[in-house]
């Protein structure tokens, strides 16, 4: 078995990130800026955003955190991306979610400025996605491509299973798979025998938030198994395939943590990087 290391070739495209923004530096005179956005105070969603502001310093990226409280009106968090929108120091925005059951998410996704989406969530670069189009992909799935590529495994062809149907995962990963020749089967909570689709898989991407579902007699010998979930099980974090029950019959296996988790955060750095040289060449 490979481990899938996403840690590892995280820290490493972060490097070259970092030379990147050096350059950029010296041609447009300021570095990226990642405006953040966090409404309450949810432990994980607060860790998240620490990684995402660390992250950003490590690679000579801007960042600053808006820290609203879980009471936040509509028209405060309205205000507030308006304002990050019109802010020409402000290259991408990251609303972090969940958001708290008042606030509607879909709106607030799509009231970011298309053009400083770094995560994929507007529904026009989603669109853009869907039609094969020049766009910015989700974090996470663009992550999980970018793992793909460095260990050189090449999906056209390959049975895809993908378990889960998320805007935010699932339906992206599909498309971006499908879109490199994979052929691609997408489960959820309402499949009927799991099991029956995950055997025929070749590669298997979990995204469903259930701890350890996935164990070695449920797939072939040979699977690659790319592991999104983060779940918390006696105060350690396991993910959504039993580890230590597949590492003997995966060809490659994503761990938790330390596998999707550093490429996704590493994947907003990139996009903001993106957005930042877009948006100052139009300037331009």
């Amino acid at each position: 078995m490979i481990l899938l290391d996403g840690k590892h070739v995280s820290e490493q495209r972060n490097l070259e990130l970092k030379d990147k923004i050096e350059v950029a530096k010296a041609i447009y005179h300021r570095p990226p800026k990642l405006s953040l956005v966090l409404v309450g105070d949810h432990p994980a969603s607060l860790s998240y955003v620490r990684g995402k502001r660390r992250a950003s310093k490590l690679v000579g990226m801007e960042s600053d955190t808006h820290l609203l409280p879980e009471n936040t009106t509509p028209e405060t968090l309205r205000e507030l991306i308006t304002n990050l929108n019109q802010d020409e120091t402000v290259d991408g925005i990251l609303l972090q979610l969940p958001l708290p059951k008042h606030l509607d998410e879909d709106e607030f996704i799509n009231l970011i400025s298309k053009d400083k989406d770094t995560d994929g969530f507007h529904v026009v670069n989603q669109g853009n996605l869907y039609q094969t189009k020049p766009t910015v992909h989700p974090a996470t799935p663009k992550g999980i491509m970018t793992l793909i590529d460095t260990y050189n495994i090449d999906v056209k062809g390959m049975h895809a299973v993908i378990v889960g149907r998320s805007a935010i995962v699932g339906f992206p990963v599909a498309r971006l798979l499908m879109d490199r020749g994979a052929t691609i089967t997408v489960c959820h909570s309402k499949t009927k025998d799991l099991t029956y689709h995950t055997k025929q898989a070749d590669l298997i991407v979990m995204a469903v938030g259930r701890p350890e579902l996935l164990t070695k007699d449920m797939v072939k010998d040979g699977v690659i198994v790319i592991d999104v979930g983060i779940n918390r099980v006696d105060g350690k974090l396991v993910g959504d395939a039993n580890f230590d029950d597949l590492k003997d019959v995966a060809s490659y296996l994503t761990p938790v943590p330390g596998g999707v988790g550093p490429m996704t955060i590493h994947s907003v750095l990139e996009n903001t990087f993106e957005l930042y040289l877009k948006h100052l060449k139009k300037d331009n």
